[in-house]
């Protein structure tokens, strides 16, 4: 028989995945064309053009154990360009030792978690936030400890996270750009926060890392400044993708860049580099090390990204949709017209083929997600099941 944690979990699948799924049976009936599924944060826009031509050049070459083991922190030069490629814009310089290849963003949090948490202690996130923060802290036997963020604005309060903190805190996760808002949090703000922590960490010894996640680091708009986290908090423990910047979801790559300011420096690499292997992740894809190499300066067209916010910003707004105009990633979080946004994901748009995600699934009830990483004509084919729906329930 299976667990009874994994009995519960199996019970409460993720909502974003449930309404994927049902996005996907919705298709075979209606047809593609027909059905508007904003559920799943998957990038439609194709990786830059020299990524695949590092692909086919290193293929072609073949060079002698291009497929075969490496260090379980990963190819020392691939770390080393990745060191150098962060410095460029940092003030605190990053070490080559200090970066750990992973597969992607979540396994970069379940060695963090695995390394840093002793049973029930806690991990601070800050609601909005993405679910399954809930299951990377609980592998690990932490407790995840939610602190809501404004209503109006999706930002954080440092004292409501200050009055959060226990003598259990390990760390807190801080998302920005955020899934699902969309906002981006400020150099002030988080400078605030840095302050908090020091005070703490003065008064009492206490060690509070800041466990900055950054997938959407790079799709920021209208010249949005997304800080450096690494600048700011000391104990500063970074996790990337490359999975939206260079749309590479499906090849599981990213990496942990530990501030060398991080208190236990040494010993977190060295429990790093060791989760690396004992949670069976062993090191990250041999030939997507060697192809972000390569890439560490491409990107994904990003105005692509804001024409698609626009297009569908603009005509929910215009139908009285209330909603926040997110300054990056690609989610759009309105408001729910009615209390219960389940109900109104799976009852009134669903009704409409419009798949979205509720924002009880990420902590934060009253409110709903849609991910506008989809075609353009998706999101233009959707706009008059938006009005028909807006009829029906405004």
């Amino acid at each position: 028989m299976i667990s009874k944690a994994m009995k519960e979990t199996v019970r409460c699948p993720s909502a974003i995945r449930a309404m994927f799924e049902k996005g996907n049976q919705l298709k075979k009936i209606h047809g593609e064309d027909n059905v508007f599924d904003f559920s799943l944060g998957n990038p439609n826009l194709l990786p830059p053009n020299k990524v695949n031509e590092v692909i086919i050049d290193i293929i072609k070459e073949n060079k002698p154990g291009l497929h075969g083991y490496m260090a379980n922190a990963g190819h020392e030069y691939v770390r080393e360009r990745i060191a150098e490629s962060l410095n460029k814009n940092s003030v605190v310089k990053h070490d080559k030792n200090g970066i750990i290849i992973t597969c992607g963003a979540a396994a970069g949090m379940n060695i963090i978690f695995n390394s840093i948490l002793d049973p029930q202690e806690e991990v601070i996130a800050i609601a909005p936030y993405f679910v399954e923060y809930n299951a990377y802290v609980g592998n690990h036997h932490g407790r995840l400890k939610i602190v809501s963020a404004n209503t109006d604005t999706f930002l954080f309060e440092v004292d409501k996270i200050e009055n959060a903190i226990t003598d259990k805190t390990k760390a807190i996760i801080l998302n920005s750009p955020n899934n699902p808002s969309g906002v981006i949090y400020s150099k002030e703000l988080m400078e605030e926060l840095s302050a908090m922590l020091d005070r703490i960490e003065s008064k009492t010894g206490q060690v509070i890392y800041v466990i900055s996640d950054e997938p959407y680091r790079e799709l920021a708009y209208n010249e949005a400044q997304n800080p450096i986290l690494s600048d700011i908090f000391r104990n500063t423990l970074t996790i990337y993708s490359f999975s939206k910047s260079l749309s590479l979801a499906g090849e599981r790559i990213g990496y942990i860049a530990v501030s060398p300011q991080a208190a236990d420096y040494d010993d977190l690499i060295n429990s790093f580099i060791l989760s690396n292997r004992i949670l069976g992740f062993v090191n990250a894809p041999a030939l997507f090390q060697n192809v972000i190499a390569e890439c560490l300066e491409e990107k994904v067209d990003i105005a692509a990204y804001k024409r698609k916010r626009d297009m569908l910003y603009n005509h929910i707004t215009k139908l009285g949709f209330e909603c926040y105009l997110p300054e990056g990633a690609f989610y759009l979080f309105p408001r729910s017209p009615i209390a219960d946004d389940v109900s109104f994901c799976n009852d009134y748009a669903l009704k409409y083929n419009i798949l979205a995600a509720p924002g009880s699934g990420f902590g934060f009830g009253g409110y709903f997600r849609l991910a506008y990483c989809v075609s353009d004509k998706t999101i233009e084919l959707s706009f008059p099941a938006f009005e028909k729906l807006a009829k029906e329930i405004f």
